[in-house]
């Protein structure tokens, strides 16, 4: 309906012209005035049609036309806030191709865009998000985020290696879930994909941190890879033990430019499994109940992707092409350039209960 104001508006206008020019101006204030909530009202019936495809959880931006009459909303990002890691895993896909990390205040600035544009969960990843400042830019980030953003959700991806006690002590309350990546749980296996750090045992660690995450609220989740030297493994058992709230279980990806093609800083090609064994490793697991698997097709689109310099990263041409930062052109115009696949997001399960305040964790 209110798309036939600009006749009416015209027609107005011109008889108004035609009156005497003394009574033009007692005439246009008035009109201006129906206009301004003529435009009003159509951008609440906007926001209105937004949410109700939100609600039933229909990509806000349809397919098949020509870019769709809605921008896509950025309900959950994954901010890979610095590439620099203390682990070399050869399949690798988010290098340390650079050095570079946002100064503390323009991120925040950054955060406050995505969380105006329909944010709902932020996940900090790397990178090894825990190598910054020893995790205290990243905790400024995870309070912020939830104090003063109150965004429902807040999670980190990171390997364990670097987590103390004291950050917990110091920003737990205010992060919903720890992530932690283990693709094995042999520790020689474990060396042999590049999480080997000396005398550390990483799946000690992994047992400590599960402790941690339960002492200070922390809803718990594990990622693994699984690849070349997993692939026949058996973790049902250590799985159920350690009980996490998720096991994301990914397909070796290969991204050209990070870890296969000339400029790239890993070569993952010996890593790799054919879809068959993924589906054989899933069958072997598939009593384990918060087992979340994502083969390649349903990992390559499916993910809002920020990298060091808040720019979004399109991977459909099996690369990593990044749009112009949200800090220069925001975040509607750069998200358009991000490949994004919101019907794949929302298949895969992109959407689930990521609050810790409505998991209802028995601590």
């Amino acid at each position: 309906m209110w798309m036939l104001v600009p006749v009416a508006f015209a027609l107005k206008l011109l008889s108004i012209f035609l009156q005497p020019l003394g009574s033009v101006w007692s005439s246009l204030g008035p009109l201006f005035l129906q206009l301004r909530a003529a435009s009003w009202l159509a951008g609440g019936e906007r926001s209105r049609l937004l949410q109700s495809r939100r609600e039933a959880g229909e990509p806000s931006r349809a397919e098949g036309e020509g870019g769709g009459d809605l921008p896509t909303t950025p309900t959950s990002v994954n901010y890979h806030f610095t590439r620099q890691c203390n682990y070399k895993c050869g399949f690798c896909f988010h290098t340390a191709k650079t050095s570079f990390v946002l100064p503390l205040e323009e991120a925040k600035r950054g955060l406050l865009m995505l969380k105006e544009a329909g944010m709902e969960k932020i996940n900090f990843s790397g990178g090894e998000p825990f190598l910054q400042d020893r995790g205290e830019y990243l905790g400024r980030l995870v309070k912020f985020c939830k104090q003063e953003l109150q965004l429902p959700s807040v999670s980190i991806v990171s390997n364990g290696s670097l987590i103390r006690e004291s950050w917990f002590q110091k920003y737990g309350e205010y992060l919903d879930i720890l992530a932690i990546s283990c693709d094995s749980f042999d520790e020689q296996v474990n060396v042999l994909i590049g999480r080997g750090q000396g005398k550390k045992n990483h799946v000690e660690n992994l047992q400590k941190l599960r402790t941690w995450c339960k002492e200070y609220r922390v809803a718990f989740k594990i990622n693994s890879v699984i690849n070349r030297f997993n692939v026949d493994e058996d973790m049902k058992e250590q799985i159920n033990a350690l009980n996490p709230v998720r096991w994301k279980v990914f397909q070796c990806l290969i991204i050209e430019g990070e870890n296969s093609g000339e400029d790239a800083l890993r070569e993952a090609e010996r890593f790799v499994i054919s879809d068959e064994e993924f589906e054989a490793f899933l069958d072997r697991h598939k009593d384990v109940s918060c087992l979340v698997p994502e083969s390649n097709q349903k990992m390559r689109d499916s993910y809002l992707i920020l990298d060091e310099y808040m720019r979004f990263l399109n991977c459909r041409n099996g690369r990593k092409d990044p749009s112009k930062s949200i800090l220069d052109v925001g975040v509607e115009e750069a998200i358009k350039f991000s490949g994004f696949d919101e019907k794949m997001f929302l298949k895969r399960g992109g959407k689930y209960v990521w609050s810790k305040a409505d998991l209802k964790l028995d601590w």
